[in-house]
């Protein structure tokens, strides 16, 4: 049997399917995300993407159940300040770019992300 890096570095850690998303859920597949992002009326292109990944990433530097709505959308306002910030994410993602961001990512959006009687709050 042949060794990988991955190996080496993270025995026993699942590789994940695609490797331009490396902070994905294992489980996570671009294609998937297409069909979701297709399902809620979007046509996903390269900012899209760029929010997935930053959002997969975030999550990643995190403990499961210990994402913080406000300090996520305070990240995600910082990273894409350069473009308009959260204003410029809800042109992307007018679901939400917290609720909507996550599902296409794979994540599960933080608990006060989404209002189940009123719909996504961020």
């Amino acid at each position: 049997m042949v060794q990988t890096m991955n190996d080496i570095m993270h025995p026993g850690a699942q590789v994940r399917a695609d490797p331009a998303f490396p902070c994905a859920p294992v489980e996570w597949t671009m294609t998937a995300a297409k069909h979701t992002a297709q399902h809620e009326g979007l046509h996903m292109q390269d900012d899209h993407w760029v929010v997935v990944r930053a959002l997969q990433e975030y999550v990643s530097r995190h403990e499961p159940g210990d994402i913080n709505l406000r300090e996520l959308h305070d990240a995600l306002e910082e990273r894409f300040h350069h473009k308009g910030g959260i204003r410029y994410l809800y042109t992307l993602f007018p679901g939400g770019p917290v609720a909507q961001g996550c599902r296409l990512a794979g994540l599960e959006p933080p608990t006060s992300a989404e209002d189940k009687s009123f719909g996504s709050v961020a």
